[in-house]
This record gives C-alpha cells, sequence and structure tokens, in this order.
C-alpha cells in the first residue's frame, strides 16, 4: 500500500516530467492543434510544484490531494485540456475520499474512474485520437497486471507500456474529436498530445514507486 509520501513525490515527478517536455507537447500539438498544450501543462506543473509541499503538510486524506490537484487543473490549465485532466483528477479524488493509504487496486480504480469521467466529459471514446487512447489502454493493463497478482511497481509499468503503444496508435488514425478533428485525414501520421501527457505521467509515477519501493 502507499500513502500520501509516494502519492506526493509522484505527482512532483510528473509536474517535472511535463515541464521537461514543454517544447516537445507543444510541437506535437502544433501539428494537430493550437500548439500551446506544453504550454498550458506546464503552467499548471510550475503551480503544483508550489501546492503539492503544502499539501503534504496538511492533507492525510488521498481523496482530497488529488480532489485540490483537479480543481487546480482546471483553474490552471488553458484550453480543453484543463477540464478534462481536472476531471481525472477529480473523479480519482472522488473514488479514495477519506482514505489514507492506497492498495494498488485502489490506484487502478482511480485511473479508470478518471478516463471514464474524460470519456463523459469530453463525449469522446478510443479510437478519436485523443489522451483516451492511451487511458483506457493503461487502465486495461492495470487491471489485468492487478488479476494477475503483480505488485505495484510492475502495474504501473505494464500501464505504461500500454500508453506508450497507445501513443503510437494515434499516428495512424484520423482524428474525430477536438481541435485535431479540424485537420481531417491530415491528422493522420502525427501522435496526439494528450496521451504522449498521459503516458508520461505514467512513466514518471513508475519511475517514483521504483524509486520508493512503493508496493
Amino acid at each position: 500500500m502507499t500513502g500520501k509520501e509516494y502519492m506526493i513525490a509522484a505527482l512532483e515527478e510528473v509536474s517535472r516530467v511535463i515541464m521537461e517536455h514543454e517544447a516537445v507537447l507543444n510541437r506535437l500539438d502544433n501539428a494537430i492543434g493550437d500548439g500551446d498544450h506544453g504550454t498550458n501543462m506546464a503552467r499548471a506543473s510550475r503551480m503544483m510544484l508550489k501546492l503539492l509541499p503544502e499539501l503534504g503538510e496538511t492533507r492525510d486524506d488521498m481523496g482530497a490531494i488529488l480532489h485540490q490537484v483537479g480543481m487546480s487543473c482546471i483553474s490552471e490549465i488553458g484550453g480543453s485540456a484543463g477540464p478534462l485532466f481536472g476531471t481525472f483528477y477529480l473523479r480519482a479524488g472522488m473514488a479514495n475520499r477519506g482514505k489514507t493509504v492506497m492498495e494498488p487496486a485502489d490506484w487502478v480504480a482511480s485511473f479508470e474512474a478518471g478516463a471514464v469521467g474524460v470519456s463523459q466529459l469530453g463525449m469522446s471514446a478510443e479510437g478519436d485520437k485523443t489522451m483516451l487512447d492511451a487511458l483506457f489502454p493503461a487502465g486495461r493493463a492495470m487491471q489485468e497486471a492487478l488479476e494477475a497478482g503483480k505488485s505495484f511497481q510492475e502495474i504501473l509499468a505494464a500501464g505504461a507500456e500500454a500508453a506508450e503503444d497507445g501513443v503510437e496508435y494515434t499516428k495512424t488514425i484520423q482524428a474525430s474529436r477536438g481541435r485535431a478533428a479540424y485537420i481531417g485525414e491530415r491528422s493522420i501520421g502525427h501522435q496526439d498530445p494528450g496521451a504522449t501527457t498521459i503516458m508520461l505521467m505514467l512513466q514518471a509515477m513508475h519511475k517514483v514507486a521504483v524509486e520508493m519501493k512503493a508496493e
């Protein structure tokens, strides 16, 4: 099981990784969108790095921490990414309300709840060339790893690998949702920046789990 120490460390690493990839995410978004996905996500990440130490000191409720992160995403991230990533964290927070520790099953349930929330808010599905093309495959892979009795580290590794495969998949399909849908067939051949962000998030979470020997 993991406590808030892991959660805070993981969210801090997620924020740092996203900031490091700001230019990459902007370049990906420039090909099929407004070109500011990296800028928006990096701005929220800088805010997160200021917020998380305080949350770690004042909150023991894991659901409450995720809820606050979600609200901050909505207020700080521009464009459609703010509500979508905010909803992901809010739904994950709802799934863990009142919990001071989270079992691997709780993390998997959180991820799946967040993915469903994003799908409902964006009225989109897997195959639309959005972040869901990383979210849903990662959720399935994590659930399968959980059912196979894998460790928390292995569960996150499975999710990160599936998300990477999902990112590759987005290169092969035409966008039917979001800004990218406006360019039709010209979106084929480009990877989705939102899906890429999900992949980076899971890779960061796995890295911290290994470093902290989180189970």
